[in-house]
């Protein structure tokens, strides 16, 4: 067959859905598969995958991944990840591990960057340098300073997974498909297990890469506006290298099971408190039933199977939500909806926050539910509404920050990563068509559907999922034991050897790499570098009293409306409610129609409306400003429909149905609460900020750990003063409103904006008008050192000041300086030697706040020596003009970052609305294109003051903070937060 480049085109496939063409080829040699989609888009992306099914849970899969990316033949650094990350425009550079492959995405609207990018990942993947001590560093090892000291574990994915697995939601999701897979690799822990971690060997870790790191497993992607054809010499010149191999990575179909099965599993709870026998201490299991579909390829019953998915428990008026929140049985609702990360697909529902004894009434509503609506009909406007939510989704493909190119390709990979077709998901037009067609036709597809795959599908598993407030004890001192057992059989030669290898080990972590290995590693130049901001259009009016900001810019047609209310009109008692307004607002329903109903309507009528809040200090930071945005987005033709929707939700939302707020409250509880493990550094960050501005802690006030000790206590209110509560959400939503301290925000093309304009004018004035006034909030700090305790294994830990308390004076370089130490410093000491999976640091050039952030962190007192070490780094190690100028294009990089339509549209916004003006957006540009390594030396002296006059925010195991408080002498207040 004839070849281009090395490759046998396969298969040429216009996607009209996606204005692409696809090209499916086959490396002759190799094997290797590859798509290369051509379009105009300039956010160009390259990935490639390989099947990895595990065969045990030690997490191989997952610490390959980590591994290959710590130097290769051709870039023999330590971490040349790290480095991409430090001098490139990427949009998006990264790894992920699937339950049965490995994915290396990565993104970048400049050609020359995509290609350098590639090349490091490439020779990552095919060539790595994976020594014992790489697998050591990523995975696990015994560390041990000196004989009289303890042996511990240590390793990145060993304390990666422990914080993983200090959530209940994961626990969860790990039982369901122990439950639901017992017969194939799917019941495995492909990111690892930590109990069963330390069982890897380094032969099993070095066999697993020769097995499936090689062409013959791999399945390229390419995507974008760049020459197609040196895709393929490109990709040829690496594949070429490889002869063709055998490689069995098949996922065997798990057989489906005769009857349904149910199995209890537990999870840490933390400390009981003594004689806390309340409801809502009682009520903290977890229950999933979840039924095993088909395999997941896309087509018409998988975007069927979806849409049911939607249909039944996607918004707040799907009916199977709906019976579970209103039941009162639990919280929220747990693990709802379809999965596709598995060969077989599969569909679960449960709830959180329910009480063990209640375990077969929530099973019972559920089955109960689902039949019901088989038999008497779903709501038609249920499903005209999932159907057209779902269209406009696949039409708009809205994919926020994250490339189009990569979606697309991780969207491609849940067929063609079992032998599918890979553009099946691309091309959604025919099954689309198809599935309107049955509907007009008046076929019951849905309601067939749950017969089908819910009724009759004797596949199904019902998992419970307990607290036990014994169970870290237990983990903790069976992990002791193993230690202590490994330690006694160990020979003193032995002893000796891994004391030996714990400072050998850090010896090579702490050792820089050499300029001769730093020069491998690609970089654009400085003077390939824009010199000037990209701008967004914006033009500035005002409607009476209000103003509106709008921006020039092709949307498809699709016009995206902003209406923002000034919250400083509002005295700051009310600021932990507005936490709820962002649900309120959409799901209390109006005065016409409840909230099912509304919730209905959206859909059927709009590409959507949501609500969000806007707080930060203003440039210069002297004031703050703080909105509250009520959203919408829809077609032109949408838009009499989007507006009067949006009307009905300022003007006649419902407050005083008891019942429904109490359980969006609930909800609430129950979100912010699941959310303190996963995001426990933005936890910690916010609760530190707010100890320095009037905005962070107003919004403190609003996400944070306030926010979520006011919703439990409201819990208690609604029902001892219901009308107290309901006097001061009429009396918020009474403030908000008013179109005299409103800002609008519009972004659609020059034609549309004439046709809708009127129409935007005409909802503003509808609007009640008052005086604008402004209040100024008091708001009380802290300066002891506070630990907040939740059941963790890990800890997330943060440090910062107000840098402009300080004396220092805002200057670009300040971006280029914390690009470097979050890649450089931070990631050495906090990530590689400390073993924490993540070192940040952060700055707000509007507040002055700056802040040092770990993240699932077994560390807790080391990490704060760091932070307190990162000024004396800074005068010792002065960096080289080359290493200035790779974080430098790296900072440009993110001032440059990718931006679809409506995203550009409410940047400029909020731009306006903080005093950022293009003339300082432009200082600070010049500032960091001039930046020197004097700045970095000058920069300690600021760093030095966080380190003598800086605050401190822990988040983690109530043991953990204990043990630093008697080391520090008491200095943490301790607030139990879970």
């Amino acid at each position: 067959m004839e070849q281009t480049h090395g490759f046998v085109l396969e298969r040429e496939q216009p996607i009209a859905e996606l204005n692409s063409t696809a090209r499916i080829y086959r490396h002759a040699k190799t094997g290797a598969e590859l798509v290369s989609v051509v379009n105009d888009d300039e956010n160009k992306a390259f990935g490639v995958s390989f099947n990895t099914p595990p065969e045990d849970s030690t997490g191989i899969a997952h610490i390959m991944e980590h591994s290959v990316l710590c130097g290769s033949k051709k870039y023999p650094v330590k971490e040349p990840f790290i480095e991409l990350a430090k001098g490139s425009l990427n949009t998006f550079l990264n790894a992920m591990t699937y339950p049965d492959h490995t994915v290396y995405p990565i993104a970048s609207q400049n050609s020359q960057d995509l290609y350098n990018l590639a090349d490091v990942y490439l020779d990552a993947v095919f060539y790595p340098n994976i020594s014992e001590h790489t697998l050591q560093q990523e995975g696990w090892h015994y560390e041990l300073d000196s004989a009289d000291q303890p042996m511990i574990f240590k390793g990145v994915v060993f304390n990666e997974m422990k914080g993983a697995n200090s959530s209940p939601e994961r626990v969860l999701y790990e039982h369901v498909h122990e439950a639901l897979f017992p017969d194939n690799i799917y019941h495995l822990d492909s990111g690892g297990d930590p109990r069963v971690i330390p069982n890897l060997t380094y032969k099993q870790f070095k066999d697993f890469h020769d097995t499936y790191y090689h062409p013959s497993n791999a399945k390229l992607w390419w995507y974008g506006n760049d020459e197609p054809e040196a895709r393929l010499k490109y990709l040829d010149g690496w594949l070429s290298q490889f002869e063709a191999k055998p490689v069995d990575a098949s996922v065997a179909l798990q057989p489906r099971f005769e009857e349904a099965r149910r199995i209890v599993g537990s999870f840490d709870a933390g400390e009981a408190e003594e004689g806390d026998a309340s409801e809502t201490a009682k009520k903290k299991s977890r229950l999933v039933v979840a039924w095993m579909l088909e395999e997941a390829r896309v087509g018409e019953k998988m975007m069927a199977l979806n849409m049911l998915s939607t249909i039944l428990v996607g918004t707040a008026a799907s009916p199977l939500r709906k019976a579970l929140i209103e039941s009162g049985l639990g919280e929220d609702l747990a693990m709802a909806g379809m999965e596709t990360d598995t060969r077989q697909a599969y569909f679960s529902v449960g709830m959180k926050g329910i009480a063990s004894a209640d375990a077969e009434k929530v099973e019972a509503l559920i089955l109960e539910t689902v039949k019901s609506l088989a038999e008497n009909g779903i709501e038609p406007e249920m499903i005209e509404a999932a159907v057209n939510s779902s269209e406009f989704d696949m039409r708009e493909m809205n994919t926020g920050r994250f490339p189009r190119g990569l979606a697309m390709f991780l969207s491609a990979l849940g067929t063609w990563t079992h032998g599918g077709d890979p553009l099946t998901s691309l091309m959604y037009e025919a099954p689309l068509a198809a599935i309107k067609a049955k509907l007009a036709n008046g076929e019951q597809l849905f309601e067939n559907l749950i017969r089908e795959y819910l009724l009759s599908n004797t596949h199904r598993v019902t998992v419970l999922l307990e607290p036990d407030s014994e169970l870290r004890k237990r983990e903790d001192a069976a992990e002791r034991d193993r230690l202590d057992q490994a330690r006694e059989k160990m020979s003193e030669d032995e002893i000796k050897a891994i004391i030996e290898n714990t400072a050998l080990l850090k010896q090579m972590q702490e050792a820089p790499d050499s300029p001769e290995a730093l020069a491998t590693i690609p970089s654009l130049k400085l003077s390939d570098m824009e010199r000037t901001n990209k701008q967004v259009p914006i033009e500035v009016s005002q409607i009476d009293q209000a103003t509106v900001l709008y921006h020039d810019l092709f949307t498809n047609g699709i016009a995206y409306i902003d209406f923002g209310f000034d919250i400083k009109a509002l005295p700051d008692i009310a600021l932990p409610y507005l936490g709820l307004f962002d649900r309120m607002f959409l799901s209390m329903g109006t005065e016409r129609e409840d909230f099912a109903k509304l919730s209905q309507r959206i859909n059927r009528k709009t590409g959507g409306v949501w609500a969000s809040s806007m707080n930060s200090m203003k440039q210069g930071g002297t004031d703050n400003a703080a909105w509250f945005f009520l959203r919408g987005k829809g077609t032109v033709a949408q838009v009499d429909d989007l507006l009067d929707i949006m009307r009905d939700i300022a003007l006649a939302t419902k407050l005083d149905n008891k019942e429904r707020f109490r359980q969006i409250v609930l909800e609430e509880k129950a979100r912010a609460e699941s959310g303190l493990v996963p995001g426990g550094h933005g936890i910690v960050n916010a609760r530190l900020k707010a100890r320095f501005t009037r905005s962070d802690w107003a919004a403190e006030q609003m996400s944070g750990i306030s926010y979520l000790q006011t919703v439990r206590q409201l819990i208690d209110e609604i029902d001892k003063d219901w009308p107290g509560v309901l006097k001061r959400l009429a009396f918020i939503k009474q403030f908000l409103i008013n179109r005299n301290a409103m800002v609008c925000n519009v972004t659609l093309d020059a034609a549309n904006w004439a046709k809708i304009q009127p129409k935007v004018q005409a909802f503003m004035q509808s609007l009640p008008g008052s005086p604008a006034g402004q209040t100024t909030w008091a708001y009380k700090t802290l300066s002891q050192p506070e630990g907040l305790t939740i059941p963790a294994q890990v800890n997330y830990v943060g440090k910062g000041a107000n840098l402009f308390d300080l004396g220092y004076q805002q200057h670009g370089s300040i971006q280029v300086i914390s690009n470097y130490l979050r890649t450089a410093y931070l990631w050495e000491r906090v990530r590689v030697q400390g073993g924490a999976y993540g070192g940040f640091c952060t700055y707000d050039a509007r507040s002055g706040v700056w802040t040092y952030l770990s993240y699932r962190d077994p560390n807790l007192i080391g990490t704060l020596k760091n932070y307190d070490g990162t000024g004396a780094y800074l005068r010792e190690h002065r960096l080289s003009a080359i290493e200035v100028e790779k974080n430098i294009i790296g900072v440009i990089g993110s001032l440059d970052g990718y931006e679809l339509p409506d995203a550009k549209g409410y940047s400029s916004m909020s731009r306006y609305l903080l005093g950022v003006t293009e003339d300082y957006r432009q200082q600070m540009r010049d500032e960091v294109l001039a930046t020197t390594p004097d700045d970095f030396v000058k920069f300690a002296d600021v760093l030095d003051g966080v380190r003598d006059h800086g605050q401190i925010v822990v988040l983690g195991s109530q043991s953990a903070i204990e043990a630093a408080n008697k080391e520090m002498g008491g200095v943490f207040s301790v607030v139990k937060v879970l």
